[in-house]
This record gives C-alpha cells, sequence and structure tokens, in this order.
C-alpha cells in the first residue's frame, strides 16, 4: 500500500482496507507542537473552494529545504536507449493499493496524532509539520509483491520532517517494538521502532520530485523508510502514527501473514535487451538496475548460456538507499536463442541468492533472467 504494500503493481485495487479509520481529534489527548503561524506564507496559501483537493494541493507552498540533498553524481545513469531514468517520472512512479476510492484531505482539515509508548504525546497541523524544518531524501521504494525482475520499484527525490526527531521529541518508551501508522481510510503499516531510531533518514513525506505529493501518493502526508518494502514502511494519507508492541497490534498485511520486518531483498533487472527481443549479432550492450535498499550495491555479474560469470560496469553510487545502474558488452553474440542472466551484491558482501522464491511472505528472491534471439 503507498507505492509498496503486496497485492501487484500499477494501480492495483484488491479491495478495501481492513480496520475502522482513526476519526479522533481529540486534541486534549497530546500536546500540540507549535502554531506556526509566523510561517503562513512559506506554509501555503489554499483554496477558499472548500472540498476541493486539488485546488488545495496545487496551492501549497513548500518551504525550501533546512538540509537539501546533495547532488546526484554525474554519472549516477547509464545512458542506453530502453534503460528506465535513474529518478522516476512522477506520473511513471508505481502504485499499489487496497483503496477502492483514494482519500481526499484538505490539509486546513488534517493533522497527525502521535501516541503510545511516549512520554509527550503529539497533535500537529500541516502547518506545524512544514514547521519542523523539511529535508531532502533520495530514496528508491519497492513492493514486496515484485516477482523476480518485477517493474515495481523507483526512485524520487522526497522532501519531508524527519521521523526520527519527531519520535525523539515525544520520548519514545523502553520497550516500545513497533510504530504503527494508519491512514484516513484505515490502513494499518507496522515499521519496527528499532529500524526508525537506528541513524536511517526516515520521513514524513510532502512533496515528491519537487511537488507536493498527488492524491494517489497519499496527500497530504506519507511516511518513507528507507532499507524497507513499501508494506511495512510507507502509509499513506497519514493521520495516526501509534508507538506499540508487536504483541499488541498487527498491522494490516502482518494479519494476513506476511513477514512483519519487510527488509528489502537485493534484487537485480536485466531492462535491456527486453525479453524475446530480436537483437543482431556481434556486440550487443546488456543493461539493467539492481538496488539493495539501505545497504546498497558492491557488484552485479552477467553470464550468457550459464556460461561463466563477467562483471558488469556500474554508473556511479549515489548512495546505498538508492538503486544501482549497470551495463556489459556482451560480445561474440551468435544466432539462435541464448539466455541473460544478472546476479547482484550488495554492500555487505552478500551475493544475491539463485534460489526463486515467490514474493509471500517476505520477498522474492532469485536470478532474473531474459531470453533473447540473435538473427
Amino acid at each position: 500500500r503507498g507505492g509498496g504494500g503486496p497485492g501487484g503493481g500499477g494501480a492495483c485495487r484488491a479491495g478495501p482496507g481492513g480496520g475502522a479509520p482513526w476519526g479522533g481529534r481529540d486534541r486534549a489527548a497530546g500536546a500540540t507542537i507549535g502554531a506556526a503561524a509566523a510561517l503562513g506564507t512559506a506554509g501555503r496559501v489554499l483554496s477558499d473552494r472548500r472540498g476541493d483537493v486539488s485546488a488545495a494541493r496545487a496551492a501549497v507552498r513548500l518551504p525550501p529545504p533546512l538540509r537539501p540533498a546533495p547532488p546526484l553524481p554525474r554519472a549516477v545513469g547509464a545512458t542506453v536507449p530502453g534503460l528506465p531514468p535513474f529518478i522516476t517520472p512522477t506520473a511513471d512512479f508505481y502504485r499499489v493499493d487496497t483503496a477502492l476510492t483514494l482519500p481526499r484531505i484538505d490539509p486546513r482539515a488534517w493533522s497527525l496524532r502521535l501516541h503510545g509508548l511516549v512520554d509527550r504525546p503529539l497533535l500537529i497541523g500541516f502547518d506545524d509539520l512544514l514547521a519542523l524544518g523539511l529535508e531532502e531524501l533520495d530514496h528508491t521504494l519497492s513492493c514486496v509483491s515484485n516477482e523476480v525482475g518485477g517493474p515495481y520499484a523507483g526512485t524520487t527525490r522526497w522532501l519531508g520532517a524527519s521521523l526520527p526527531a519527531l519520535l525523539r521529541r515525544a520520548g519514545v518508551r523502553s520497550g516500545a517494538e513497533q510504530l504503527v501508522g494508519r491512514s484516513q481510510d484505515g490502513m494499518t503499516i507496522g515499521t519496527p521502532v528499532e529500524t526508525l531510531l537506528d541513524g536511517r533518514r526516515a520521513l514524513l513525506a510532502v512533496a515528491m520530485n519537487g511537488e507536493a505529493l498527488p492524491v494517489e501518493h497519499g496527500f497530504p502526508c506519507r511516511t518513507v523508510v528507507p532499507g524497507l518494502y513499501g508494506y511495512t514502511s510507507a502509509t499513506k494519507w497519514l493521520v495516526d502514527l501509534e508507538v506499540t508492541t508487536f504483541a499488541a497490534r498487527d498491522p494490516y498485511w502482518v494479519r494476513r501473514g506476511w513477514d512483519r520486518t519487510g527488509e528489502v531483498r537485493t534484487a537485480s533487472r536485466i531492462d535491456v535487451p527486453a525479453p524475446f527481443a530480436r537483437v543482431p549479432p556481434g556486440d550487443v550492450t546488456v543493461a539493467g538496475t539492481a538496488w539493495a535498499t539501505h545497504r546498497g550495491i558492491a557488484a552485479v555479474e552477467v553470464r550468457v548460456d550459464g556460461g561463466p560469470w563477467r562483471q558488469a560496469e556500474l554508473a556511479a553510487d549515489a548512495g546505498p538507499d538508492l538503486w544501482r545502474q549497470w551495463t556489459h558488452a556482451w560480445t561474440g553474440a551468435t544466432p539462435g536463442t541464448h539466455r541473460i542472466e544478472a546476479r547482484a551484491t550488495d554492500a555487505t558482501g552478500a551475493v544475491q541468492p539463485e534460489t526463486r522464491t515467490p514474493p509471500y511472505p517476505s520477498g522474492a528472491t532469485g536470478w532474473h533472467s531474459v531470453v533473447v534471439t540473435v538473427t
């Protein structure tokens, strides 16, 4: 869900989300973070047309990030026809939903409640969120429902407030094990607390690729946590965060048997040539994308027809939270049908396993391969 849950890709609608939406707005339940009235012009100017979420989104004015992302390396993308761009255009970013009707939330009415096993419960509005100080994060998000070589991954520059900083402000109590995010429509996503407090830059995101989140990607606020599949990290249309234990609550996908942790498995995908492509003999360019989010990619290898593995040439490394593109020159391709395989090694030295396993319950594994015909 939220660009990362099980159950398919694109605009997959497997059915309505489970559970009842949290509709509470009880400000007596927690402290309200500062009013931030002075940041009105730096925050947002919203349309007076009541209920027009499209107009409200278009009117959002995002403050500049206090912590900008560093420029991407020049050679971060491989220039091969047919290879997806390094940064995924927002219109092409994959979606996985259980919602039949997308929640449409006016930021003026939105609030986020943080409660549970914390010393200081909090309640913040949209202006409060912008006033916390925003930071940028380049990050590759992927879906646990991807089959080997699947398309449900994308990279964007996210903008948002630090989720770990907000948790530290609230004071997470001893014994806390998971943070359960609740969507406006009742969907629940559980994230292990230890992954939020180990130094990674998780966000309460309000924008992607320089613009306010589209409605289909969680406007006005969603979570982003590097290193985890979306089904344990990416709550869209976020309205509630509860710090709790594993025993106290099973989020939506855990109740359906999916792994509770959701750590991204190493993947390497052959994008060029396409499956069943017809290519000329001689020298053939093979290219693709690999990711092992929050660990990084150290190497990619390619082989043809079960022959020896050859090192692919890696594009520049933009950091462990992003995918890495690669190319390989297949020389001396002869007429006939051939099988090309790829495997990746993450930055810890672990090689992608050969054995194929299905996405359920913790993500697919196995080497991706394509069959092509040299004519």
